[in-house]
């Protein structure tokens, strides 16, 4: 959306590759290693990840190391087996992003953060140390119900409130390693540093508590010249035929984004997770998705394109001249006598097709790529409406077989309806096919 908007955009992936949540990962699949080595390991320990998709890592590991890992200490196995799980996870990660038409520039690694020589974040502690916002202090317990990792104790704290946020937070754990806090605010001053102004954070539903604080810290970090917009993703509840999805055994306790693209296809997932605003909660039914009907607005979309298309093909006993190729045929209708379509259905549709273009620059400006597939379904609506207008009433029809002027209007307004079905689904990475069946 912002690329068709003019905006120069680089997208981002970014690995959550350190901290503790990494140690239980390698945790997780050093105990399916054991278990490919033959070992029976029972039920999977409370705080472990216990779904199937982790056996391949232990295999894979049994294949590289043999049964040598097994006998060491977990200080000297764990930098290995968690290396080994997060490049197979990317890997998986990569394949479903692929299934799904989403391309990355960029992927990221936050150990990069403080590996490789250089430590970005005790360089971003620094710098803020060094404009007063970093200071040695106390925080004021928690107001409301007690929170158990609470500590009165002086720590290395970021002088939030400076930037509007309600309390200052802590840059340093108790043992001395870097809170997630800190390894985000030197993230976003890499990306300002590289020269990004205008930052879009896409963040799960469990994080809004999160947005306030970091919006604080890109203000300090960029002299308030960065900007950064924070986007909220609702959880999914999957459905079929309005009846909730059993959970999925391979995964453990989740349904993966990789089964629900094998099943209903890619369009349908990119076209219904857009089809709403990001924070809405998305009802997802697996049997809606690939339903024939108006109800279905993906289908409604796309047969909006395919009906265009089937105009052309039929028009051509009217209009023998008229171009098969798409920006030929365009060249063309743009000398239609566009004076001759004056049915107040097709000026509404003639109206909604001139907003394209503002709707594009608004919903890049406020960030909003739902607005697109809501006009998107609210034009294939008028389309097709005025398509069974013409079934109802002859002279209203597409294709006038003894009038080529009023055809090639007619026509000329199809090619603007499949013009704009195009963009717009390209802009959500849906395809637009020529003909459905």
């Amino acid at each position: 959306l912002l690329d068709t908007a003019g905006f120069a955009v680089t997208r981002e992936y970014y690995i959550n590759d350190a901290g503790a949540q990494v140690d239980v990962l390698a945790r997780s699949a050093f105990l399916r290693y054991r278990e490919a080595l033959g070992e029976a390991i029972g039920e999977i320990p409370e705080g472990l990840y216990p779904g199937d998709y982790l056996k391949p890592v232990g295999g894979a590991l049994k294949a590289e190391h043999g049964a040598a890992l097994k006998e060491l200490p977990e200080a000297q196995w764990l930098p290995t087996v968690r290396a080994k799980a997060i490049a197979m996870m990317m890997e998986a990660i990569k394949g479903d992003l692929a299934a799904l038409n989403i391309t990355h520039e960029v992927f990221f690694s936050e150990r990069s953060l403080i590996e490789g020589g250089r430590n970005r974040v005790a360089e971003t502690i620094e710098f803020l140390r060094a404009k007063g916002d970093v200071y040695q202090g106390r925080l004021p317990p928690p107001k409301g119900a007690p929170v158990e990792d609470y500590e009165d104790r002086e720590q290395t704290l970021f002088r939030a409130t400076a930037y509007g946020d309600d309390v200052d937070r802590p840059l340093l754990k108790s043992d001395g390693s870097y809170t997630y806090f800190a390894s985000d605010i030197a993230y976003h001053k890499v990306k300002f540093d590289a020269g990004f102004a205008n930052m879009v954070d896409v963040w799960g539903a469990d994080h809004g508590g999160y947005i306030k604080r970091m919006q604080a810290a890109i203000q300090a970090v960029t002299a308030g010249k960065g900007a950064l917009d924070v986007k909220i993703v609702q959880l999914v509840r999957l459905l079929r035929n309005g009846e909730p999805v059993k959970m999925s055994k391979r995964a453990g306790d989740f349904v993966t984004l990789r089964e629900v693209v094998d099943e209903v296809g890619s369009d349908a997932v990119r076209f219904m997770m857009l089809f709403r605003k990001n924070d809405a909660v998305l009802d997802f039914d697996l049997a809606k998705v690939i339903e024939q009907s108006k109800d279905n607005p993906v289908f409604y979309v796309q047969y909006g394109h395919a009906r265009g298309h089937s105009i052309f093909r039929n028009a051509r006993e009217v209009v023998p001249d008229l171009p098969e190729d798409s920006q030929a045929r365009a060249a063309m209708l743009r000398q239609a006598p566009l004076e001759r379509l004056n049915d107040p259905a097709e000026l509404e549709l003639l109206k909604r097709l001139a907003l394209y273009p503002r709707i594009v620059e608004a919903a890049a400006q406020a960030h909003e790529p739902h607005r697109i597939a809501f006009y998107l379904n609210e034009l294939a609506s008028e389309f097709h409406a005025l398509w069974t207008h013409g079934r109802d009433l002859p002279h209203l029809r597409f294709i006038i077989n003894n009038d080529a002027e009023i055809t090639r209007a007619r026509l000329a307004m199809v090619q603007g309806v499949v013009s704009v079905l195009a963009s717009g689904l390209a802009i959500l990475g849906v395809t637009a096919p020529d003909e459905m069946r």
